[in-house]
């Protein structure tokens, strides 16, 4: 059963876990996308437990309900107990473990989720991490590597798994390593974030004994101008919270690696860019390199620009390097 005390307690306890798991992100600067993940986090608490507990006795038994956050961990066990296949109950019961400090048992909660939800890119992302806390010298051993990677596979869009995949990387002295795989998430970052992250390449690549990054590409003269609208039946659906927009430049008929990729909140509709080298993910692949290129926009519910089921692209248009005038996609 479960009382409101229970639901105030789970949702206390992922809301904690949250400010740890999520904390890079506020130093980095993006404190809107750390305080969005954490009330995130709180409210994912409390609705779980509204879902294994039985809400409807709740003013029966509000007298009994718990006293503390170990009682509610007591009675999320019974829960599970009842219903083991709850691969978000044991994930619940990892975050409130970790927030009192048993971090066996975090890693055993969570462990049991990932073998039930072994696809669920956050869950991954975030039992690697508990691993990885629960580590005396806070490292990422193998499992923890294998769920990152896996995560990354599933979703190579996921900025965390990315960033953890080259702290994991630099643990184990793979320099070179870890400064490609924080190069490849630089074209998906805010500023703010991508300068932080510059920094940690930069001492990457110099333990590597590379030689220093180029310096971020300033503004081309070959550029595409962009206009980016919503038509009307699509601005008068209420777009989810977190939807992105993704404006992408690509080689026609080529691989879908983006040649220039801007990523911007559906808040901003209508949204007016220019594409340059500037925004090419990797400098081997310049926009100025090339002759002719396939432009579209893409509105992403999911917020990563890897495409989902119910994300929405405009129809693309084609055009010959240099370009004059503007490019207007409609979503």
């Amino acid at each position: 059963m479960v009382s409101a005390w229970m639901q105030a307690i789970a949702g206390l306890a992922a809301a904690v876990v949250a400010m740890v798991v999520l904390w890079p992100l506020r130093g980095s600067g993006r404190r809107g996308p750390f305080l969005a993940a954490v009330i995130a986090l709180g409210v994912a608490g409390v609705a779980l437990y509204m879902l294994v507990g039985t809400p409807q006795a709740v003013d029966a038994v509000a007298d009994e309900g718990p006293a503390s956050l170990k009682q509610g961990v007591r009675e999320l066990e019974e829960a599970l107990e009842r219903e083991p296949q709850r691969a978000d109950g044991w994930a619940l019961l990892g975050r409130s473990e970790l927030a009192l400090g048993n971090l066996d048992k975090a890693n055993q909660a969570f462990a049991r989720a990932v073998a039930l939800a072994p696809d669920e890119v956050p869950l991954l992302v975030e039992a690697a991490q508990a691993r990885a806390q629960a580590d005396a010298g806070k490292q990422f051993d193998d499992t923890a590597v294998r769920w990152l990677k896996h995560a990354q596979q599933l979703d190579p869009a996921s900025e965390r798994a990315g960033w953890l995949i080259g702290i994991a990387q630099r643990q184990r002295g793979q320099d070179a390593e870890a400064a490609a795989t924080w190069e490849a998430l630089l074209p998906r970052l805010e500023p703010a974030a991508a300068k932080a992250l510059r920094e940690q390449i930069a001492i990457a690549r110099e333990k590597a004994g590379m030689p220093a990054a180029a310096p971020a590409a300033a503004a081309s003269p070959v550029g595409l101008d962009i206009e980016v609208t919503l038509d009307p039946a699509s601005a008068a659906k209420a777009l989810a919270a977190g939807t992105q927009v993704f404006v992408i430049a690509r080689m026609p008929g080529g691989p879908p690696m983006p040649v220039a990729v801007e990523k911007h909140p559906a808040t901003a509709l209508p949204l007016k860019i220019r594409l340059d080298d500037a925004d090419s993910p990797m400098p081997t692949a310049m926009l100025s390199s090339l002759k002719e290129v396939e432009v579209f926009a893409r509105l992403s519910t999911s917020g990563t620009a890897t495409r989902q089921e119910g994300d929405v692209d405009s129809k693309p248009v084609r055009v010959a390097l240099p370009h004059g005038g503007t490019i207007k996609l409609v979503l």
